[in-house]
């Protein structure tokens, strides 16, 4: 393989690769959507991690269309309850599935 078609080949891959990992995910009509609930996303993680009664690593968050779905572990109910409590303040969130569970 010549010099120039291996440049050509790795350029065409990182493209491909970074492309990837933008896509629109599944029922997001748009970019600006995926962007949008990205941004969400991060927000909440932002806000678990600066509260005191919510374990941020422990709480999954994914948003899609602006619907927030909280996952994973809580040690009380007080934390369950205070994670979705402080999702459902961030402006863009539409509604909040809180499928945390709470473990004895």
């Amino acid at each position: 393989m010549k010099p120039i078609h291996i440049i050509t080949a790795t350029v065409l891959a990182v493209a491909g690769v970074s492309l990837h990992g933008c896509a629109v995910t599944r029922e997001q009509s748009t970019v600006g959507q995926y962007v949008d609930d990205t941004a969400l996303t991060t927000e909440i993680k932002a806000r678990f991690a600066k509260s005191p009664e919510v374990a941020a690593t422990a709480i999954k968050v994914k948003t899609l269309n602006g619907v927030v779905q909280l996952s994973g572990f809580a040690k009380s109910y007080t934390e369950k309850n205070e994670a979705e409590s402080i999702a459902s303040k961030v402006d863009g969130v539409k509604r909040v599935v809180n499928d945390i569970i709470v473990s004895p």
